[in-house]
């Protein structure tokens, strides 16, 4: 995974401050930590179309009260987009059916406050950026940017009506002396693929100066980490899914977040060579 490309795949007006996206069917799905909407892109004929998570929906709400959509996932047909867990306003689950275009939506405070209690951290320190379900187990990316560094993987049984939390913490590398912390994940071929910015404040909640992402992957068996890469010293890449894959390469899909009220959004393809 040494050998990487990276190139703009191409810039969607209408989305801002994209913090997650995934690829399924020709079609990108971007969420925006800033609105209440699913963006449905067309890479085709570069169409653009807005899902209503919400009643009422709206765009580049302010910080204190976004719902923070952080991390998005796909199962089969099923769109999986929760909020970070930092307030009682980012608590909530929309799963949205790419069949039927329609969705569900829950309060998940109840597992962010076992999680909080289990392994305690604050409300301030708590900050998921990425999630994976696979077989009925949800793993939850816990960005580690705050003072206690506490930046690792969540996961349990969601089937489960006492579900047990597991925690596995991860140092990742510094980039220009700061810690790089998750920001999105994808699972690809039992393998954790990630994505890690380094930031330079110990604010969850406030922005800091951008220093550089890294990709890494790591064993989901296991949970060991396979190995990292820096693929850029400005981007704040917060979105990452798979686009293709061959015997030789796979192909990731990622966007950025610009942390400005601009509606649009740049969406990357990054190619890192297999080993062979």
């Amino acid at each position: 995974m040494e050998n990487f490309q990276l190139s703009l795949l191409c810039k969607i007006i209408g989305i801002g401050s994209a913090s997650g996206l995934v690829y399924h069917d020709d079609k990108l799905f971007i969420i925006s930590d800033s609105s209440n909407y699913l963006y449905e892109y067309n890479l085709s004929d570069e169409k653009l179309n807005k899902i209503a998570l919400i009643d009422n929906p709206k765009e580049n709400i302010v910080k204190k009260d976004k719902p923070d959509f952080e991390s998005i996932t796909l199962s089969k047909n099923h769109i999986t987009i929760i909020g970070s867990g930092s307030t009682q306003n980012r608590n909530l689950l929309v799963r949205y059916d790419t069949d039927s275009k329609s969705y569900i939506s829950k309060d998940i405070g109840g597992i962010f406050s076992l999680i909080k209690k289990q392994y305690p951290i604050n409300d301030n320190e708590f900050n998921i950026e990425g999630l994976i379900s696979k077989d009925g187990v949800n793993y939850l990316f816990q960005r580690g940017n705050g003072l206690s560094g506490k930046n690792g993987i969540f996961y349990y049984n969601e089937t489960k009506e006492k579900p047990i939390v597991t925690f596995n913490p991860f140092d990742l590398p510094k980039i220009k002396n700061i810690p790089a912390t998750f920001t999105d994940a994808v699972l690809v071929d039992g393998i954790i693929y990630f994505l890690a910015t380094a930031e330079d404040t110990t604010s969850t909640y406030l922005d800091g100066e951008v220093l550089g992402s890294l990709i890494g992957s790591i064993d989901l068996k296991t949970m060991k980490l396979i190995n990292t890469i820096q693929i850029t010293d400005k981007h704040k890449f917060e979105g990452l899914t798979l686009y293709k894959e061959t015997n030789s390469k796979i192909e990731f899909l990622l966007c950025e977040d610009n942390d400005t009220e601009k509606l649009e959004s740049d969406i990357y393809k990054l190619v890192l060579e297999k080993a062979q």
